[in-house]
């Protein structure tokens, strides 16, 4: 049933807001701290990371108890997060509260999967995976570039309302429209590891690694690239992170349909970005209508990257979906946290300007580990 599939997305959106909505306002967040834009950054990379370590720990404790209770605590915890966040506190009480429903972004997201292909047919998992990661996708055409202009109207703190907004209907739609879900059928710890000592998997996880630390490195700072190196105001990097998603929506659902036909082509379509993003940023220069075209290509080959990740690690362990796709988040997360320091770094001591190249190298690296993966099935017993 789609309905599942929609009611995850639904959660995804609030997921996503509340976790890139920072993007958009960190030059202000630094600004009101009186913060390096670094260490503002950590709001983004300490939340990535938090879920990097537990990720897949977490999931396995929560594998075992009713999806839609699990479900539920995770965005009343997001909420949480949004209301505490509204009223600007402390830096360092700002960044406790954003690492409390880290512990828990994982859990949701394999979660919420689970649910979404558990009453469909093989054939359609993975569009009705396509359907919950278009979360992603519509929050960043909708909740993320609406918090970012409404920032930029009043003040940094507003954005958080709409991210308890969106947190707070999700949890209605959960808690009204999804059965409770008991799990049948534990598997066991040791059932769920064995896939660790796969090589092929291994290398997945590996691309995983890399290509989100390739999209994050400059993602991260996108409002501050936008407004440092191509001049735009915060009104047009709102005005952009509109069309970023708009863009998003199409690829994520182009993505799901092209994943079922093949895994490997499609990651390494939208895996082009990495190299292409970085060369086209740096030769649109400071011409808006050029940069306009480079940012609508980039959010069509960067939006679909956490499904195509996922589906990519997932097919390499096709009998542990939930736990795979944990691991997909928990690796992805780890490649943000990466991704935004080597970013940071790169700012502090380079420049602005030099951060797509950091896109580029792991970008490279990426391409290495899809190159390897195709290697060893090759020459598999």
């Amino acid at each position: 049933m789609k309905k599942y599939a929609y009611i995850g997305c639904l959660g995804f959106i609030a997921v996503i807001t509340t976790e890139f909505g920072v993007i958009g306002i960190l030059p202000q967040i630094a600004d009101h701290y009186n913060v390096s834009i670094d260490k503002a950054g950590l709001l983004l990379s300490v939340f990535a990371l938090v879920i990097a370590l537990t990720g897949p720990f977490m999931t396995l404790l929560a594998s075992g108890f009713d999806r839609k209770k699990v479900m539920t605590i995770a965005v009343l915890l997001f909420l949480f997060t949004g209301i505490i966040s509204v009223f600007s506190p402390p830096f360092w009480l700002l960044l406790l509260v954003r690492i409390l429903p880290a512990f828990l972004q994982p859990v949701y997201i394999a979660t919420a999967l689970s649910v979404a292909v558990s009453k469909g047919d093989k054939d359609h998992e993975n569009e009705l995976m396509s359907i919950v990661f278009s979360g992603v996708a519509i929050a960043m055409v909708s909740t993320v570039p609406f918090a970012t202009w409404v920032a930029s109207q009043w003040s940094w703190e507003y954005s958080f309302v709409v991210q308890a907004i969106v947190s707070g209907i999700a949890l209605l739609a959960i808690c009204c429209f999804l059965p409770k879900m008991p799990v049948v059928e534990r598997k066991s710890f040791r059932s769920e590891l064995k896939i660790l000592g796969q090589p092929i998997f291994i290398v997945s996880t590996a691309m995983n690694f890399f290509m989100i630390a390739a999209w994050f490195s400059t993602y991260s700072y996108f409002a501050e690239y936008l407004n440092k190196a191509k001049g735009m105001d915060n009104t047009m990097v709102s005005y952009m992170l509109f069309v970023f998603g708009i863009i998003g929506v199409i690829a994520n659902r182009i993505s799901g349909k092209m994943l079922g036909r093949n895994v490997t082509r499609t990651t390494v379509l939208f895996l082009s970005g990495t190299i292409l993003i970085p060369l086209l940023l740096y030769f649109s220069g400071p011409h808006t209508i050029a940069v306009i075209f480079v940012i609508i290509l980039w959010g069509f080959l960067y939006s679909p990257s956490f499904l195509n990740a996922s589906t990519y690690m997932i097919s390499a362990a096709p009998d542990s979906l939930q736990f795979a796709n944990s691991l997909a988040t928990s690796f992805g997360n780890m490649g943000i946290t990466l991704g935004t320091t080597v970013g940071g770094w790169v700012i502090m001591t380079r420049g602005i300007q030099f951060t797509p190249w950091i896109t580029l190298v792991f970008g490279l690296l990426a391409f290495a580990m899809v190159a390897l993966r195709l290697y060893l099935e090759r020459t598999k017993p």
